[in-house]
């Protein structure tokens, strides 16, 4: 199942084409209802809490959906081309470490089921779904803030090889972490969010992955940078 899962990557995603809507980002520092982490990856990440406006305005009504006493925290909303392009290259140099049998072009793919390229393997370029401002990495975290088991970390996901925890129907996590993440996706699912398999904490609205799940003709948000 794992194997079959359409990467972000995949050509038949990225064919779908992309009309830019206009519509800003917001920034969950300058709101009290959705809570964030502190920056991931990097400290200098510093507009990891940004996201379009639609998309947390949905992160809100999904987030009216859970049961009580348990909310949404964001580990990261928009992400830098340069950053993204460093994820990849780290991970790609990742798994050339630990499946050093694998070919150039088995490498990229297997990278690309966790991390979105800047480049494809044709050379033409690719548009990154947290560079748009359209996709969310989040976990829940419970009355004490603390987070809710999930199976793993967002911040263990590079060290998940295989992405065998990541996914998110795993059948490696136990049933704790089972039943918050059909919480998860229940709500985020109700908002029309789509969510990324082989992550389970990836959602999106309005990119080209949103686009071909839900057959829409186009995505609506094209790479942005903050203002």
């Amino acid at each position: 199942m794992h194997d079959m899962i359409k990467t972000i990557a995949d050509p038949s995603i990225i064919a779908i084409p992309i009309k830019e809507c206009g519509e800003p980002l917001v920034d969950l520092r300058q709101q009290t209802y959705i809570a964030f982490g502190p920056p991931p990856e990097r400290p200098d990440n510093i507009c990891y809490t940004k996201l379009r406006k639609t998309v947390y305005d949905k992160l809100c009504q999904a987030q009216d959906l859970l049961p009580k006493g348990i909310r949404f925290c964001l580990y990261e909303g928009w992400r830098s081309l340069d950053l993204q392009n460093e994820l990849f290259q780290s991970m790609y140099e990742n798994n050339r470490n630990t499946q050093p049998h694998l070919t150039p072009q088995e490498l990229f793919i297997e990278t690309t089921k966790l991390v979105s390229p800047l480049v494809l393997l044709d050379g033409s370029r690719n548009i990154p779904p947290h560079a748009t401002g359209a996709a969310i990495d989040v976990y829940l975290i419970g009355p004490d803030n603390a987070p809710l088991n999930m199976g793993i970390l967002l911040d263990q996901w590079s060290s998940d090889h295989g992405g065998r925890l990541s996914c998110t129907h795993s059948s490696y996590i136990d049933q704790e972490a089972k039943h918050h993440r059909h919480i998860m996706t229940s709500a985020l699912s109700q908002v029309d969010f789509v969510n990324y398999p082989n992550e389970y904490w990836h959602w999106s609205y309005g990119d080209r992955y949103w686009a071909y799940h839900r057959q829409a003709s186009h995505a609506i948000y094209n790479v942005i940078t903050p203002q």
